[in-house]
């Protein structure tokens, strides 16, 4: 028995010792996926996310299933992290040329290209995972959601819109949100489809209003180029068409006084917003698109507040 007691004492002290020696570089190395998942910086979850709250709450009369939530919630978070690991990997190249991003792991080299393909490819597994939790209205469209993330990365490098192609990537959400509930993509779904596609024109117009300069100079297209002096009256009449369009929602929906006060703070908002461009300074345009969450939590909590209140 002593002998058998002093051999575990043995093998626990080896796996003691080589936790030691390699545990610090794994735990370095699930750092830097969480990095390059920018799990550290929210906000594009909270993006992607408040749109995809207002699909599921519209669509389910303010009585969502805690499973679909909770379904969804996970599928924003992956297919998120997943949108950012092939971003970085389309953008290995150019990341280290500007100086908000030459930092971040795959441009600084602590990431490998392989291993960023590789990480994506779990990630969009897991998500395909919970698709499959769903309707099979869903599994299809969750084809597009796929296609629209994966592309959207490399249309800095054709288009001057790109920020068009990550509304559709954002937007995705919306139909299937509505699919899961109801089992049909009817046509308001697509009206707030429209909707968010032009909120994330406006906000990540004002993103890439920061790194214009470096763009110009490194030759990657957006909306901030393309817009040039005009570029705040631009997003100007793109948030008046986003609060047009969730106005004409409203009234489509029936929704109340709740909805339609949260649309006059939203409003001023996009007041708040304009104020910080207004000198196109990088740190102020980027604390404007930040500014964005607070605009789409607005809106969900009149959502939530008027259906609660007509129950």
């Amino acid at each position: 028995m002593k002998q058998d007691a002093n051999k575990l004492h043995q093998l626990a002290a080896a796996i003691r010792d080589n936790y030691r020696q390699y545990s610090p570089g794994l735990y370095a190395k699930l750092y830097e996926y969480a990095r390059l998942m920018r799990l550290d910086k929210p906000i594009g979850i909270f993006l992607l996310g408040w749109p995809t709250l207002w699909a599921l709450w519209l669509s389910a009369d303010g009585l969502p299933a805690i499973s679909t939530v909770s379904t969804f919630v996970a599928g924003v978070i992956l297919m998120r992290s997943a949108g950012c690991v092939i971003n970085d990997f389309a953008d290995r190249d150019i990341d280290p040329l500007v100086e908000r991003t030459k930092d971040r792991p795959l441009a600084a080299g602590r990431v490998t290209s392989r291993e960023a393909l590789i990480l994506f490819a779990v990630l969009v597994s897991l998500a395909f995972g919970l698709v499959l939790l769903l309707n099979e209205l869903v599994l299809y469209l969750s084809i597009g959601a796929l296609v629209s993330a994966a592309s959207y990365p490399f249309m800095k490098r054709f288009t001057y819109i790109p920020q068009a192609f990550l509304g559709i990537a954002f937007a995705w959400a919306i139909p299937m949100a509505w699919a899961a509930q109801t089992n049909s993509v009817p046509p308001v779904s697509w009206l707030l489809f429209i909707i968010v596609i032009l909120w994330a024109m406006a906000y990540d117009t004002m993103y890439a209003m920061a790194d214009r300069e470096d763009d110009i100079r490194i030759g990657v297209k957006s909306t901030a180029i393309l817009f040039g002096e005009a570029d705040k009256i631009i997003i100007g009449g793109i948030q008046l068409s986003v609060l047009a369009g969730l106005l004409m929602l409203g009234r489509q929906l029936n929704l109340g006084m709740a909805y339609h006060a949260s649309l006059g703070i939203a409003a001023l908002l996009n007041v708040y917003q304009q104020y910080l461009i207004r000198d196109r300074k990088p740190s102020a345009c980027f604390a404007a698109f930040l500014n964005n969450n607070w605009f789409g939590f607005v809106i969900f909590t009149g959502i939530v507040a008027d259906h609660y209140f007509q129950a």
